[in-house]
């Protein structure tokens, strides 16, 4: 673990003299809130139990407060940025805040929806102040297409972080809850305040710790035909499972066959089933007619592309 001088982290003056001297300002367009206080980002790193050896992936680092933090305590960081701007400067100020550090440092000028590989040995940390407005595709994302990540924290809005986290039966449990658990073991791991950002947000925010499941659901189904099964189902939320699911199905009857079939009641509802439960729905989806399979085949392979 590095030993910095404990001014090497950006606090609000810092912050906002970075962002001026790069005419930048935080747009709502891309969720940006910057965190200014540096006790907050070394709780998150804390938090993240980020350890000596972990090779961490920050999503969105902006200015580097988290970023800084992050290199205190990890083996090395890969940051992922968008933004032509702060992609620019990120670097120069890890080189000018941290100098012994530098070398363990990589910027990523990229959406982080396009990347498919990342520099380096493989990431085993995600820690991330994730933009609200693509917090969750952001995170299955990453999830998905970096398996050696193995614990992730994530700081979203308050709202995001209680559907992440709930479980079933909880109204806030949908879409995002049922996908993050086909990963992950999600639970809430804090609140922070709107007076550590700038600007401040019109909302609070939460934190979200997610760790990879120690072995994948047990099912023949694969991630893509029980993602679609979830997206149906909470499509019309308010309908029970045979309802919901006959579009899925080919027709209500069918679906509560599958149902029945999987050992659920045609009468429940989405918001009641485990990730496991959506498995087995999956696992008896009914067989399609000859005359219809062809194109049904190659319109489930986009919309299991959209389900992520």
């Amino acid at each position: 673990m590095s030993t910095t001088e404990p001014d090497a982290l950006l606090g609000p003056a810092d912050i906002r003299e970075l962002a001026a001297t790069l005419g930048v300002r935080p747009t709502k367009q891309r969720g940006q809130n910057f965190v200014i206080d540096a006790n907050t980002v070394r709780r998150i790193v804390r938090t993240a139990e980020v350890r000596p050896d972990d090779v961490v992936v920050e999503v969105g680092p902006g200015l580097g407060s988290l970023t800084l933090a992050l290199l205190e305590a990890a083996d090395r960081v890969v940051a992922v940025e968008i933004d032509d701007v702060l992609a620019g400067a990120l670097p120069a100020t890890v080189a000018a805040r941290m100098p012994e550090r530098a070398d363990r440092f990589t910027l990523v000028h990229s959406d982080a929806m396009q990347v498919r590989e990342l520099p380096g040995p493989p990431p085993t940390a995600l820690v991330a102040n994730l933009p609200y407005n693509v917090a969750v595709p952001v995170l299955l994302t990453m999830l998905d297409r970096f398996p050696t990540i193995e614990r992730t924290l994530v700081m979203v809005q308050a709202e995001v972080a209680d559907r992440l986290a709930a479980r079933p039966g909880n109204k806030v449990y949908g879409v995002p809850s049922v996908k993050a658990n086909w990963y992950t073991d999600v639970k809430r791991a804090g609140s922070i305040g709107r007076k550590v950002f700038w600007p401040a947000p019109n909302v609070d925010s939460g934190l979200v710790s997610l760790v990879r499941r120690a072995e994948p659901v047990a099912t023949t189904a694969s991630k893509a035909e029980v993602f679609a099964v979830v997206d149906a189902a909470f499509a019309q939320r308010r309908k029970t499972l045979r309802a919901a699911l006959s579009g899925w199905a080919g027709s209500a009857p069918a679906a509560e066959a599958a149902l029945v079939a999987a050992g659920i009641s045609p009468q429940a509802r989405g918001e009641a089933l485990t990730v496991e439960e959506f498995a087995a729905i999956a696992e008896n989806k009914p067989a399609l007619p000859e005359s219809d399979s062809a194109g049904s085949d190659s319109a489930g392979s986009d919309s299991a592309g959209s389900a992520e």
